[in-house]
């Protein structure tokens, strides 16, 4: 039996930029992409906490070491500029590669930039 687990989050991040008319997405900055294992086109969970939505989408490359989080398409109806989030992904995994899984969990500061990880 394969298990769904998470892989990774990005704790806290704030949200730059919120683009109604692109075609959907978040984009993110490649520094926290790369501190977090997220890979570009893959699915990931989003989790305002500001005013509690919830929401998939797929990850875009933002410029690195931009701080960029930006929510794009419909999704931008679910964000404002300035809104923390938690993004994160999971993997299917057996329960013996669950057993020794970590998940990676990526802290930032203000700007989005990682503080811990």
């Amino acid at each position: 039996m394969l298990r769904q687990i998470l892989l990774s989050k990005i704790h806290r991040a704030t949200v730059t930029e919120c683009d109604l008319n692109y075609n959907g997405s978040i984009s993110i900055d490649q520094d926290l992409l790369d501190a977090s294992g997220m890979r570009e086109f893959e699915r990931v969970e989003v989790f305002n906490i500001n005013n509690g939505a919830r929401f998939s989408t797929y990850v875009i490359l933002g410029k690195r070491g931009s701080g960029e989080i930006g929510i794009n398409g419909a999704a931008a109806r679910l964000a404002m500029a300035g809104d923390k989030v938690i993004i994160i992904n999971y993997g299917m995994m057996d329960d013996r590669e669950a057993a020794n899984h970590r998940p990676t969990i990526v802290i930032v500061d203000e700007q989005n930039k990682v503080i811990k990880h």
